[in-house]
């Protein structure tokens, strides 16, 4: 197995540029054709995402020695992915943009670290929990101009946007595990991606998605699964070799910040002044979980197994 074979550093900067991608999400979806349901965007969205991983990985969904080993873990994150998708989506539709995300995102990392510890018996350490806490500060301040154009609190929204950091959170840790069993990140992504798809397709029977047929609409699809979904998750999958899932998951809390600022040009959805200073405060946290010498969650490898690192 590859893990920990690269610097830490370069972990972090893959997991950061997939933040970035991802939080073009939101508002190519805002600019793609109305009266699509965001059921029929999160669908088709990781439809073509697990082409494109797919693709990415050089291989083919022909089940190997590790994917057995690790399918309960890769069934169970593909139904993280099946929830987060939709979730994000209604999140954003009744929440706006950036408050929709800052409820998806700012959940993940709690999400991940009780999953985790969980999981592993391990809990996270004084300086994850800190880093954690200042970055999700930061997120609800930057959501706090909730009287600013396009940005609105809804019950059904925030729980929608807890779902999906819910589901966030449990494709990371199974990701992790999968690779922990000898699956290419990749491989394990597109996995997830495939169940969490097939999961999600007899619902467009139920919706519509006439939009998308549209110019609009297949540039807004292949953006969200080219993009967001294949290129991005390709580059979250190499942070998760080297990471452990509560900290790839924390690190992208900083798609918020992006999320807000691609908001505010392209949108006009303009946070209060307090909403930038929580941004401030959001990048202060990524510092300090990223600054030399801190390890996350717990300075560990991962379980090393005899499975052979696949060709991929």
């Amino acid at each position: 197995m590859s893990s920990y074979r690269e610097p830490r550093p370069i972990a972090v900067l893959a997991v950061t540029a997939a933040a970035v991608l991802f939080a073009t999400t939101g508002t190519a979806r805002s600019l793609g054709p109305d009266g699509v349901d965001a059921w029929a965007v999160g669908t088709w969205r990781i439809l073509i995402g697990s082409v494109a991983l797919w693709a990415l990985s050089r291989t083919t969904p022909r089940p190997r020695a590790g994917d057995r080993l690790a399918a309960p873990g890769l069934l169970l994150g593909g139904l993280g992915v099946a929830a987060y998708q939709p979730g994000f989506f209604i999140a954003t539709d009744r929440c706006g943009v950036a408050v929709g995300t800052l409820i998806a995102l700012g959940s993940g990392p709690v999400f991940a670290a009780a999953i985790d510890a969980a999981v592993t018996r391990v809990p996270p350490t004084a300086r994850w929990w800190t880093a954690t806490t200042t970055m999700v500060i930061g997120v609800a301040l930057l959501g706090s101009g909730d009287g600013a154009t396009g940005v609105a609190l809804d019950g059904v929204g925030i729980a929608a946007g807890l779902a999906a950091g819910a589901g966030y959170a449990i494709y990371a840790v199974s990701t992790r595990r999968a690779i922990a069993h000898g699956v290419e990140s990749t491989r394990a992504l597109a996995w997830q991606f495939s169940i969490g798809a097939l999961a999600l397709a007899p619902g467009l029977a139920l919706v519509s998605s006439s939009g998308l047929a549209s110019g609009a609409g297949m540039v807004m699809v292949a953006h969200l699964g080219v993009a967001t979904v294949g290129v991005a998750y390709l580059l979250y999958g190499i942070g998760l070799r080297h990471l452990e899932p509560a900290t790839a998951v924390s690190l992208t809390v900083i798609e918020p910040v992006a999320a807000t600022t691609i908001a505010a040009i392209v949108l006009n959805e303009r946070p209060s002044t307090l909403g930038w200073v929580g941004a401030a405060i959001v990048i202060v946290g990524f510092a300090l979980l990223t600054q030399r010498g801190g390890r996350g969650p717990r300075a560990r490898r991962a379980p090393r197994t005899p499975i052979p690192t696949p060709s991929a």
